[in-house]
């Protein structure tokens, strides 16, 4: 058992979560008044249960599951099946509170009417209420069944998303090069047992692009080196011609768990350093890479994570960029898109391409041709795929490979990067 927010504190959420229960449970009696007594009373007991079970569940989490190690997955799942039915419930409680306000509104305004006029009679139409009702509840059953989905399949609907990049100075050895991009696998997240195939399947998928190089954008794990163990052999498959190099992004450095010691904290950290090392990748560290060709040269940059609101700034471009010719060709790995939008798009020396993670498109949002929105857009500017906003310069945001807090995505599918370099007179874009 631990200690946590106040017993006040919790009374006070769950008095408000009960009171959005008791409001949509007003909208589920008004739907099914005209059902058959049996039906109806099967209805509102099955919408109580439900209730009432997710707040034992939630109690008995609370107290009885630790959580200084990290979120277990316990807790992930909780939290997808509290959101499957939290969201709907919040999204039929707002058409019935438009309802509510029409009818506040409407009753005021008959009651000046009355004052006017008292001769005058008003009718009370509840076969509208009822259809509000309707409405609210077909809305509601959106969400729910898109979460339910994302829980279920669409955290392993793995996506290729390809985009061709065209750079006039890129060195004509390197025109065609492509590189594979993976990012925030969070590897605790998943079940060694029952989503082992899953994950080889997204592994595969990236092996067969084939592309000349392969690079790792940060967030192997949630927290701790250890939960790599079940999956070293899984990800040492992945392959390229040109290697395989990798970053740290902010869940790599223990920062989130409780630790006994700063020197268990720091053999955890030195254990993830290792575990880069044996799956084949080269971890970087504020450094670059030459890769060459024909005598010409590319140079892959790495920099630790440097992050705003509160995340880790630990990456250092100007230590990564010694000793690299300022008119060479640059491909920078960078965990957090902030990073380009504070410091990268705006160094003196150019970077031609940044490549980063992290956002994870929050897991949930709608892209479909001519819409592309999820809330995470209203903290990152630059949250999902490829942006060029200053000459010559590239951003691409992996959407990532894995998933952390919710065990799921909607509508923002776990990626696959691969991006073409070409040789090209005028920087542009052409999306694959």
């Amino acid at each position: 058992m631990r200690t946590g927010p106040s017993f006040i504190g919790i009374i006070i959420f769950f008095g408000i979560l009960f009171l959005v229960d008791w409001y949509v449970f007003s909208g589920v009696r008004t739907v099914t008044s005209g059902f058959e007594a049996r039906t109806r009373r099967i209805i509102h007991w099955a919408y109580w249960l439900v209730n009432i079970a997710l707040f034992v569940w939630a109690i008995a989490l609370f107290f009885f599951v630790p959580t200084e190690k990290g979120m277990p997955r316990a807790f992930m799942t909780f939290m997808g099946v509290w959101i499957m039915f939290f969201v709907p419930k919040l999204l039929f409680l707002l058409v019935l509170m438009g309802e509510d306000v029409y009818r506040i509104l409407k009753s005021g305004y008959q009651l000046v009417q009355n004052w006017m006029s008292p001769s005058v009679e008003h009718v009370t139409d509840n076969s509208r209420r009822k259809f509000i009702s309707q409405v609210a509840l077909g809305i509601a059953m959106i969400p729910l069944l898109g979460v339910a989905h994302g829980m279920l399949a669409g955290r392993f609907r793995f996506r290729v998303r390809k985009e061709t990049l065209w750079f006039p100075d890129l060195p004509d050895a390197f025109d065609g090069f492509t590189i594979t991009q993976l990012s925030d696998i969070h590897i605790g997240s998943f079940d060694p047992e029952s989503d082992r195939e899953a994950v080889r399947r997204g592994i595969q998928l990236a092996n067969d692009q084939r592309s000349d190089l392969l690079v790792f954008t940060g967030d192997l794990v949630n927290n701790m080196a250890a939960e790599m163990l079940p999956w070293k052999s899984e990800l040492a498959q992945l392959n390229a011609k040109e290697g395989k190099f990798s970053i740290l992004g902010n869940h790599d450095y223990g920062d989130y768990i409780r630790w006994d010691s700063p020197a268990e904290k720091q053999q955890n950290f030195n254990n993830l350093l290792a575990t880069h090392e044996e799956i084949g990748f080269r971890l970087m560290r504020n450094e670059h890479h030459v890769i060459e060709r024909n005598g010409q040269k590319l140079y892959l940059v790495g920099v630790e994570n440097w992050g705003t609101g509160g995340f880790v700034q630990h990456g250092d471009l100007d230590k990564a960029l010694q000793a690299v010719p300022q008119d060479g060709f640059k491909v920078l790995l960078s965990h957090d898109p902030s990073h380009w939008d504070n410091i990268v798009s705006k160094h003196p020396t150019q970077v031609h391409l940044t490549l980063s993670g992290h956002t994870h498109g929050m897991q949930f949002g709608v892209e479909i041709p001519g819409i592309k929105f999820s809330p995470v857009q209203f903290r990152y500017p630059h949250w999902a795929g490829l942006y060029h906003e200053t000459s010559r310069r590239y951003l691409y945001v992996n959407r990532g490979f894995g998933f952390l807090a919710f065990p799921g995505r909607v509508g923002i599918w776990p990626e696959v990067t691969v991006l073409e370099l070409r040789k090209g007179g005028t920087p542009g874009i052409s999306q694959g």
